[in-house]
């Protein structure tokens, strides 16, 4: 399976419906992108997913990094 948003095809199964296999949820481990198996064409298919929201695998590491959220312990000093 090819990631619709960075073309990787570093795409793991991350969980499914509990009740009849109604439905999967995907994620890329290559640009974190996650979608479930029910979603449009638009969403899941890489040769319809919309081009303005691709990511250039290069350009990942210099991406901003999501900052860390502070312990509770920190939180209490201030």
């Amino acid at each position: 399976m090819i990631c619709p948003r960075c073309d990787s095809d570093t795409v793991d199964l991350l969980t499914k419906s509990l009740v009849g296999d109604s439905w999967e949820v995907y994620v890329c481990s290559t640009c974190y992108y996650s979608w479930r198996s029910t979603e449009d064409a638009a969403v899941t298919d890489s040769e319809k997913y919309d081009p303005r929201f691709k990511i250039d695998v290069k350009s990942i590491p210099q991406m901003m990094k999501i900052p860390p959220v502070p312990s509770m312990l920190d939180m209490d000093k201030e």
